[in-house]
This record gives C-alpha cells, sequence and structure tokens, in this order.
C-alpha cells in the first residue's frame, strides 16, 4: 500500500525541478524496430508480409537497394517510404485488384538497415534523421529544430526496443542543459518524442505515465 500511494505521488509531482536519471541505460536490440506506426520503410529493410486466409503468400520479404518489393501474385512494388500500415494498405490494393476479393494484409518491419531516429511530438522539425556516429538526445533534439513554444521539456521520451520488448524512458531537457543529469545517448531506431500540446495522445499518456527515473520501462 505504501508502495502505491508513494507512485501515486511520483505520478502527481510538479514538473519543476530536475528528473533524476542513472546514467547506465539499457542498449537497444540492434536488428529490432520499436514499433510506433511512424517508422517509415527504407532500402534493405525486412518486412513480414501476413495475408489472413492465404498462407501462401505469408513470408518475410527484402526492400532492395532501390525501394521496391517482390512477392507474389503482387510482383514488384515501392515500399520506400511508407509506414507498415500504410504499406499493408497498398498491398491490399493491388491484391483485390485482380486476386482476392477484401484482402486484409498485415506488414511489420522486421529489420531496419538504415540507422535513423524519428523524432516527433511538440517539436518544430518532425521526421526522420539519419544518425551520424554518436549522437546524444541534445544533440537529437537540435538536429531537428529544438522544442515549440508549447514544449514540456521535463518531459522528452525515448521509446527504444530492448530485450524484445518494446520500452520507454522519459528525461528532463533542462536539467540536461544544467548537467544536473547526464545527457543519453540516441540509437538508430529510437523514436524520440517531445511532450506538449501537439503530442498525439497516445503519446502523450504514455510519457505522462512513466516513470520519473530516466529508467527504460516495459509499457
Amino acid at each position: 500500500m505504501a508502495m502505491i500511494v508513494v507512485m501515486l505521488c511520483a505520478a502527481c509531482a510538479s514538473d519543476e525541478g530536475p528528473t533524476p536519471t542513472t546514467s547506465n541505460l539499457a542498449l537497444p536490440d540492434r536488428t529490432a524496430i520499436a514499433q510506433t506506426g511512424d517508422l517509415r520503410i527504407g532500402p534493405m529493410d525486412l518486412l513480414k508480409v501476413s495475408v489472413f486466409g492465404v498462407d501462401e503468400l505469408e513470408g518475410e520479404y527484402q526492400v532492395d537497394t532501390v525501394g521496391n518489393l517482390k512477392m507474389p501474385l503482387v510482383g514488384e512494388i515501392s515500399a520506400k517510404g511508407y509506414t507498415a500500415i500504410e504499406f499493408s494498405r497498398k498491398l491490399e490494393q493491388r491484391l483485390g485488384e485482380t486476386y482476392l476479393q477484401n484482402p486484409d494484409v498485415t506488414v511489420v518491419i522486421l529489420e531496419s538497415s538504415g540507422e535513423q531516429i524519428t523524432v516527433e511530438g511538440s517539436i518544430n522539425k518532425p521526421g526522420l534523421y539519419e544518425v551520424p556516429g554518436q549522437l546524444s538526445l541534445l544533440q537529437a533534439i537540435a538536429l531537428s529544430g529544438g522544442p515549440t513554444l508549447s514544449a514540456n521539456e521535463r518531459k522528452v521520451a525515448i521509446f527504444r526496443q530492448v530485450s524484445g520488448q518494446r520500452q520507454v524512458a522519459v528525461f528532463d531537457l533542462k536539467a540536461i542543459r544544467k548537467g544536473e543529469m547526464p545527457d543519453p545517448q540516441v540509437y538508430g531506431n529510437d523514436v524520440i518524442v517531445v511532450d506538449g500540446s501537439q503530442t498525439r495522445e497516445n503519446y502523450r499518456d504514455i510519457i505522462r505515465a512513466a516513470p520519473f527515473l530516466a529508467l527504460f520501462a516495459v509499457f
């Protein structure tokens, strides 16, 4: 009961003051993607495609160097730049034109060959960014134009795939700038979300419910 009270108090705590942290952060699974619905398919990515009721089409398919994918009944089709959901809709349309009635396709990005991060939420230039060697959270935020005026800089989340599980940690940019907490390194496939009025509701709920400690936790 005492633990529950402590957790509730922490959740209700003010945004004032630095967030405690640790420099001992979990490293990502280098070949696994934290599926958020915003990741874009790129050249040489490995996809898993499932078509309900058509086992012959289920399998793993690799995107080629120019961003195209080949599969039975579909032939060659451009996959580059689509999210997994968008590409599944595109495959449904292609299959529905000639072969199947109301096809139901599921696409999952299994592996990403590109070292990219996604930055979104209350940020001036949301989008995908290349990871040029080592990159810290502050550098990633600067690369994407910095927080907007409505951003809550004390709540910046990194979503990461760790040990096969989707995890999140929340950081305090103001405390990092003051040197009160370390500036964590970000890695390819990380998804950084800045809290604020421009942050989508599903992310906002996760960020505000996440532990105050900047430790990666399953959600």
